[in-house]
C-alpha cells in the first residue's frame, strides 16, 4: 500500500510548484491511476514519492518511507521512461547484469523474459528493439527483484492497442496477486478502463479522487461526433430542434467542420441534417472527456447536469455561443426528431451566479476545490460555517475560528485567522532529501557482466595487439631501439605505449559507460559512488590491463621471431624489474582512467587524464628529480635494505627494492602522484554527495 501525504515540490523563480499539496493512497491488490494532462505534475509527484527530487511531503510504502527500506529494489519497482541500457548489449545480458545489482539469482533473468514474452528475442540488442518491446523489457527490469509495488510513469505511451492490452493484463495479474500498482496516464478513457481508482491532477493540485466506476459516470459522457462542411448551420438547427422538443442537448464546436453533440443520437442528428439538406461526412457514437473535475461538484458530490429543456452551444473552451434570436421558436414542433410523447417537463432555471456565491476554497477534510452556485443547497451537501464578517461579528476577534483541515498541509477555507488558529495548524510536511542510489549488492559480479556483456573491451584489446605488433616490426626495422622498448612497442617519441593507452581506455569505459547509459540507477540518471563499486571496477580493470600487458609482450615477441628470427625475441636478463615496471605502468593507466572517468563523469575525460600523466605531470616530476634536493635521496633502496637488518622471508626485500626503483622513475612517480590526486578527488565527490 502507498500512502502519500502533502507532496509539494520546490517552486522555481516566480512559477508555482509543479506539485502542490498532493495526498492520496494506492491500496494493495488494486491499480491506481494518476490522471492529468501533460504538465499537470504527474511525473513530479512520482519523483517526490521516490525521493528523486527535493520538496516536502512523505510517502509510505507498506508503512515505511523509501529511505528506511534496506533494499528498495525488492520493495518498489520503478519505470520512469525508456530502458537506458547500452544499445550494443543483448536483452539477456542486460537482465543478467541487473540480477547481480539486485542480488537475485541469474536464473531470474530467464524467468522474467518468459513472463513478458521476450524469450525468443533474448539475443536481440537493446538498440534494435521497438517501442513496444522496449516497454516489455522495462517491465522485465521492474519485475526482476519481484517487488511488491510497481510505480510506472505513463507505461502505455506510444504503444499500440494490442500492446496496451497486454501491458494492462500484466499489471492486472500483478495486482491480483496482492501487489500495488501506481501508474500515470493522460488518457481518461484508458484510466477508466484499466484502473480501479483514478486520482486526477490539474496544474499540480489534486482535483478528484474517485473509484473507476464513479469516474467513468461523472467525467466520461457519451456523445455523437459530427463532421460536416456546414457545421455552424447544423449546430444552430440542432439547438433549435432541441428547444422545440424540450430536450437537454449540448452542442460543442470543436473547430473547423467538427461538432460534438451531447444528449442526442445519430438517428436524430441525421434526420435534422437530411430534412434541411445538409451534407454530413461523419456520424459516430463516442465517449467524450468532460475535463478534470467535470461532473463532480468536487467535495460536496453535486454533479454537473444540464436542466431539462436547456440547450448549450459552446466552443471547445466552454464559451457559450448564443444562437440568433430569430431562430428561437416559442412553440414545439411535433415533427421534430427530438420530440417525445411525454409531456414536456417544466424548464428548470439555470443557476445564477451571485456575488460571493462562488467559492474557490477547499472544503475541510477534502482535496478538491468546492463550487457553490447561489443559495440553494442539495440534500446531500452541508453548507460551510463561515465566520461572521459583519461589523458586529468583527467586534469580538476571539470568536473568529477556522477548522483545521484533516489533511496535512491543506489550505484553510476563506475566513479570518487569529493567532490562536495559526497555532492550531498542523506542522508542514517534512522535507524530502534526494539520497544517492544504492550500490549493487554483488558489485564484482555486476562489473564482470557489465564489462563482458558488450564487445567494446574485446575490440579495444584486438586493436591494441594489432597496433603493438605493427609498431614492434617497424621499430625493429629502423633499429636503435632497446630490447625492452621493442617488446613493449614503445617508441621514444610517444609518451605512452599502445598497451598503456588501451588499458586507460578500458578503465575510462568502466565509469564512462555507466554515466552514459545509467542502467544501474535508471530512475536517477546517475551512478552510485560507493567504495564497493569502485573496488570492483579497479579490480576488473587491473585484471584486464594485466591480461592486455601479457598478451602484448607475447604477441610482439612472436611477431618479431617470425619476421626477424630468435635474436630480437630474446628475453632480457633483468626481466623481473622490467616486467614489474611494465605491469605497474599498464595497471596505473587503467586505474587513472577509472578514477578520472568517475570524477569527471566522462570516458573522454578519463582517457585525457591518462594521456596528461606523461605530457604534463612527468615533466614536473622530472624537474624535481633533477633538482639539488634529490641528491639526498640517491641510493635510497640500498640504505633502506641496509637499515632493515632482518631478511624478509622468500626474498621480500627484492620486491620492495623493485617497487622503489619503479616509483623513483619519473613516469612511475608521476603516475603514483596522479593516482593519489584522483583517488582523493573521487573520495571528496563521494563525501560531498553524502553530505548533500
Amino acid at each position: 500500500m502507498i500512502e502519500a501525504f502533502g507532496l509539494t515540490s520546490n517552486p522555481r523563480k516566480e512559477l508555482p510548484p509543479a506539485a502542490d499539496d498532493v495526498s492520496f493512497e494506492a491500496r494493495a491488490g488494486r491499480i491506481t491511476a494518476l490522471l492529468g494532462a501533460p504538465g499537470a505534475g504527474k511525473t513530479t509527484v512520482l519523483r517526490l514519492m521516490l525521493e528523486l527530487q527535493q520538496g516536502r511531503g512523505i510517502t509510505h510504502f507498506r508503512g515505511r518511507p523509501l529511505h528506511r527500506i534496506a533494499h528498495p529494489a525488492r520493495e518498489v519497482g520503478v519505470l520512469l521512461g525508456d530502458v537506458p541500457g547500452h544499445p550494443a548489449r543483448t536483452v539477456r545480458s542486460h537482465l543478467r547484469m541487473l540480477c547481480a545489482a539486485a542480488g537475485v539469482p541469474v536464473r531470474r533473468a530467464d524467468e522474467v523474459l518468459e513472463a513478458v514474452g521476450l524469450v525468443s528475442l533474448r539475443e536481440e540488442r537493446l538498440g534494435t528493439l521497438s517501442r513496444g518491446l522496449d516497454r516489455r523489457l522495462g517491465l522485465a527490469c521492474v519485475l526482476l527483484a519481484d517487488p511488491h509495488t510497481l510505480v510506472l510513469d505513463d507505461p502505455a505511451d506510444g504503444l499500440s492497442t494490442r500492446e496496451s492490452a497486454w501491458l494492462h493484463g500484466m499489471l492486472r495479474a500483478h495486482a491480483a496477486q496482492g501487489g500495488t500498482v501506481l501508474l500515470t496516464t493522460a488518457d481518461p478513457k484508458g484510466a477508466a478502463r484499466t484502473a480501479d481508482r483514478v486520482v486526477t491532477l490539474e496544474q499540480g493540485r489534486l482535483v478528484a479522487d474517485q473509484e473507476a466506476a464513479e469516474f467513468a459516470r461523472t467525467r466520461l459522457r457519451p456523445r455523437v461526433a459530427v463532421r460536416s462542411p456546414h457545421a455552424a448551420r447544423l449546430a444552430v438547427l440542432l439547438a433549435k430542434e432541441a428547444r422545440t422538443s424540450q430536450r437537454s442537448v449540448e452542442v460543442v464546436r470543436e473547430g473547423g467542420n467538427r461538432l460534438s453533440v451531447y444528449g442526442g443520437t445519430c438517428a436524430d442528428i441525421g434526420e435534422v441534417a437530411f430534412r434541411h439538406g445538409i451534407v454530413v461526412h461523419q456520424l459516430a457514437d463516442e465517449v467524450g472527456d468532460m475535463g478534470p473535475g467535470a461532473g463532480v461538484a468536487h467535495a460536496s458530490g453535486v454533479r454537473d447536469r444540464i436542466p431539462a429543456g436547456s440547450v448549450r452551444v459552446t466552443d471547445t473552451h466552454g464559451t457559450p455561443l448564443a444562437p440568433r434570436p430569430e431562430e428561437s421558436p416559442s412553440s414545439a414542433d411535433p415533427s421534430s426528431p427530438f420530440a417525445t410523447d411525454a409531456p414536456a417537463p417544466a424548464t428548470e432555471p439555470r443557476p445564477v451566479l451571485e456575488p460571493g456565491s462562488l467559492s474557490h476554497g477547499r472544503e475541510p477534510g477534502t482535496s478538491e476545490p468546492s463550487l457553490s452556485f447561489g443559495q440553494p443547497q442539495l440534500p446531500d451537501t452541508e453548507p460551510h460555517e463561515l465566520p461572521d464578517l459583519s461589523p458586529a461579528g468583527r467586534a469580538d476577534d476571539d470568536s473568529l475560528t477556522a477548522t483545521a483541515p484533516s489533511r496535512p498541509g491543506a489550505p484553510h477555507p476563506t475566513g479570518a485567522l487569529t493567532g490562536r488558529t495559526l497555532d492550531a495548524l498542523p506542522p508542514l510536511p517534512p522535507p524530502i532529501s534526494v539520497r544517492p542510489a544504492p550500490s549493487p549488492l554483488r558489485p564484482l559480479r555486476y562489473e564482470i557482466r557489465r564489462a563482458t556483456g558488450i564487445g567494446t573491451g574485446f575490440l579495444t584489446g584486438a586493436a591494441v595487439l594489432a597496433v603493438s605488433a605493427v609498431t614492434a616490426v617497424v621499430l625493429a626495422r629502423i633499429g636503435h631501439t632497446p630490447q625492452p622498448r621493442l617488446l613493449a612497442a614503445w617508441p621514444q617519441e610517444l609518451p605512452l605505449p599502445p598497451a598503456a593507452l588501451g588499458a586507460g581506455l578500458l578503465g575510462a569505459l568502466a565509469f564512462g559507460d555507466e554515466f552514459r547509459h545509467p542502467a544501474l540507477a535508471a530512475d536517477r540518471g546517475t551512478v552510485p559512488r560507493r567504495l564497493g563499486l569502485l573496488a570492483a571496477k579497479l579490480l576488473v580493470s587491473s585484471t584486464a590491463a594485466l591480461v592486455l600487458a601479457v598478451l602484448t609482450v607475447g604477441c610482439d615477441a612472436e611477431v618479431l621471431y617470425l619476421v626477424y628470427g630468435r635474436e630480437l625475441a630474446q628475453v632480457p636478463a633483468d626481466w623481473f624489474p622490467l616486467m614489474t615496471s611494465w605491469f605497474g605502468l599498464v595497471v596505473g593507466c587503467a586505474w587513472a582512467g577509472v578514477l578520472a572517468a568517475g570524477v569527471f563523469r566522462s570516458t573522454t575525460a578519463g582517457l585525457a587524464a591518462v594521456a596528461a600523466v606523461p605530457l604534463l605531470v612527468v615533466p614536473v616530476v622530472h624537474r624535481l628529480v633533477n633538482g639539488p634536493s634529490v641528491r639526498t635521496a640517491a641510493g635510497l633502496p640500498v640504505r633502506l635494505r641496509e637499515t632493515l637488518l632482518p631478511r624478509w622471508p622468500f626474498g621480500g626485500e627484492r620486491y620492495l627494492e623493485t617497487a622503489l626503483k619503479v616509483m623513483s622513475q619519473p613516469v612511475g612517480g608521476a603516475l603514483m602522484l596522479s593516482l593519489t590526486a584522483l583517488l582523493f578527488a573521487y573520495l571528496l565527490t563521494t563525501l560531498r554527495g553524502r553530505f548533500r
